[in-house]
């Protein structure tokens, strides 16, 4: 196969996007797409290797796999390997327990199985895991497995007979993708059958160029460019991904590879040598830079400045062309390779994946290694949000019903009945509050479900169940009509779904995740003129108020970071003993007074509605800052989930908006 430096060029089109969109940095949030230029690029190169071998007679399944252990294995395996220690010894245990979990996956190749499970790709937490990006090399490694025998197997029944069934796995694959996406937006992301259509992309220009280059054609070639660019630069963590549009950034590469042959000037872009070179230390580029950027968030206390990711992303190129030059360039096939044997390869490549395997399965086994931290460190992080009540909390991983028999809480002699709804919220604070209310001569039902605010007809832009929050929020609603409850207490995180945005506490707590923003499932959206957000809102509020008594309970001040892994990591790397955390008060108030006036107006406006203050047990005027945690008493579980302490600290303000309002 002739060498194409271009093609080379091309590499470093898709790594340096890919570095700095998990740098974090605003200009690249479509930088992701550069792991499609990889697939597209991959499937081109495999397939243009595999037909030579096959039409020479010369096809060798264990010579194929040879030289894919050669170019994979040896940096995979050095760039784990020096993860290790790091993560020994920054990493909270929980933490450390599932990194050791991705080292058993990444020498399985079945990472992108392992992070399909765990979380989205854009989820809160997946910025903090160092193999993260390897679900990418076990797409190409589990295609590596099955295509060549593929390949081999259909040539028997001729070229044209071959492309004709390429091209229909293709479109099968991308009808999964556009499909998938909607309905299961994980598995699309992270699994192969949404994804192989994009490397047999690169396969198709394998057989076009097969027996003669096509003409080069700069304008061809620069719309190639053009497009990739568009994709990293108006593409983010809401553009459904893969689906149609990623047919983008992939015909992109397909007019770079067919037309941007040498003596174009694309072609001279691409092979001026400083990309060339970032394009030959791709690969190594591509598994260092996760790892220093997940780490660089894990040690520090709070979010990294960009100066420091702009250094690391530098740091990653500098590794990368270290690690291509003393690891990745003497395992290569050649006069100079340090294995001269194919068997030699093998039992290596062995021999290396069961070492870092096992590496694995001691850090799952021993939990993390909790003893590193003191026993009132450790006694801290079991404050998180595995402690919430799941009885009557509902996801897309747990189907809904109404009613839940044991999510009704009664109590003898009950003077009224009372439905707390809202998100996931609603389940850590349930037990104080039910407690409380039950207390107070009121029968109560409990019914939450994540991520969904609970007003009726209402969905989330960029969830894929959204459909399933809008029915269980009516289904809860009409069974609560049916039993005749009398009081609606509406608590969820009404400033996220306002305003579609994550929060930051401007002292370098950062939320990171997919937006959150809602909308009106009845209304047209191709109406001219769009309700604003607050009015929608309210709009919805005032009907609920029409049939229910309505405490509308204040947003929960977010802290930004997570509260007790804060307080624990502060206690190991700098041996702090107080665990007392605060955030501006100014923040909060700035968040949530468009909420705060309607809830205001709503109240004033009918005797049915009352507020419950729980704000004013967090946050003090008079120092202007939100308590997270106090001297002997942690308030949150996470970020945004109040604990058992932070629930009950809130449950009398609850019960007195109850008894403030009148029969119904």
């Amino acid at each position: 196969m002739i060498y194409r430096p271009e093609i080379d060029g091309l590499r470093a089109v898709a790594v340096l996007p890919v570095i700095f969109f998990h740098a974090g940095i605003g200009l690249f949030e479509g930088g992701f797409v550069g792991v499609d230029v990889f697939f597209v690029i991959s499937g081109y190169l495999i397939t243009s290797i595999l037909i030579e071998d096959i039409e020479r007679g010369r096809f060798s399944l264990l010579k194929f796999y040879e030289r894919r252990a050669r170019r994979i294995l040896p940096a995979l395996f050095f760039v784990v390997l020096c993860t290790i220690p790091f993560a020994v010894l920054w990493m909270l245990p929980a933490q450390l327990r599932d990194y050791s979990q991705s080292v058993v996956a990444v020498s399985l190749f079945s990472s992108n199985f392992l992070f399909w499970m765990e979380s989205g790709y854009f989820e809160a937490g997946a910025d903090l895991k160092p193999l993260l990006h390897t679900w990418s090399l076990a797409i190409e490694e589990q295609f590596y497995v099955v295509f060549p025998v593929l390949l081999f197997v259909l040539w028997k029944l001729g070229r044209r007979a071959v492309i004709w069934i390429l091209a229909l796995m293709a479109l099968v694959s991308l009808g999964l993708a556009e499909w998938g996406w909607r309905d299961h937006p994980a598995a699309n992301f992270f699994l192969a059958p949404g994804r192989v259509w994009e490397l047999l992309a690169g396969s198709f220009c394998a057989f076009a160029l097969q027996r003669r280059a096509l003409p080069g054609n700069d304008a061809a070639a620069a719309l190639g460019i053009l497009a990739i660019a568009l994709s990293v630069f108006l593409f983010d963590d809401t553009t459904p991904f893969p689906s149609l549009y990623t047919l983008l950034p992939v015909t992109g590469v397909l007019l770079i590879i067919l037309f941007g042959q040498q003596g174009t000037r694309v072609a001279a872009l691409l092979s001026a040598k400083p990309i060339v070179g970032i394009g030959l230390i791709s690969y190594s580029a591509y598994l260092w830079h996760q790892p220093l950027f997940a780490f660089a968030r894990i040690r520090s206390l709070t979010e990294p400045s960009l100066g420091l990711m702009l250094g690391l992303a530098a740091l990653s190129l500098i590794l990368a062309a270290f690690s291509w030059r003393y690891v990745e360039q003497p395992f290569r096939a050649g006069p100079s390779t340090r294995l001269k044997t194919q068997s030699g390869v093998f039992a290596t490549s062995i021999a290396g994946l069961v070492l870092i395997a096992g590496i694995g399965v001691l850090g799952h086994v021993n939990k993390g290694l909790p003893d590193r931290f003191s026993p009132k460190a450790r006694a801290v992080l079991k404050l998180n949000t595995d402690q919430i009540d799941r009885t009557c909390h509902f996801d897309e991983k747990k189907p809904w019903h109404v009613p839940k028999p044991d999510c009704h809480f009664t109590t003898p002699a009950a003077s009224g009945s009372v439905l707390l709804l809202g998100d996931s919220h609603v389940a850590a604070i349930s037990g104080p509050v039910v407690a409380a209310l039950n207390a107070s001569g009121r029968d109560v039902y409990v019914g939450s479900y994540g991520g969904c605010i609970p007003l009726l007809d209402m969905e989330r832009v960029h969830k894929s169940t959204a459909h399933e929050c809008s029915e269980f929020v009516e289904a809860i609603l009409t069974h609560a009509n049916d039993i005749g409850i009398d009081t609606l207490v509406l608590t969820a995180r009404f400033p996220a779904y306002l305003y579609g945005t994550r929060f930051s506490n401007g002292e370098g707590g950062v939320e990171h995740g997919i937006r959150m923003d809602v909308r009106d499932q009845m209304a047209d959206p191709l109406a001219a003129s769009q309700m604003p957000q607050i009015d929608l809102l309210r709009t919805k509020l005032e009907e609920l108020s029409k049939r229910f008594n309505l405490v509308l309970v204040d947003p929960i001040p977010e802290a930004g970071w997570n509260v007790p892994e804060l307080i624990a990591k502060r206690m190991y790397f700098e041996g702090r003993a107080d665990q007392t955390l605060t955030t501006p008060y100014s923040v909060y108030v700035e968040r949530t007074k468009l909420l705060a006036k309607m809830f205001s107006m709503l109240e004033d406006q009918s005797k049915h509605v009352a507020v419950a203050p729980i704000h004013a047990r967090f946050c003090d005027a008079t120092s202007s800052r939100c308590m997270n945690s106090e001297p002997e008493s942690i308030l949150y579980l996470d970020d945004d989930h109040l604990s058992p302490a932070g629930a009950k600290l809130i449950a009398p303000d609850i019960v007195d908006a109850v008894l403030s309002l009148p029969p119904r």
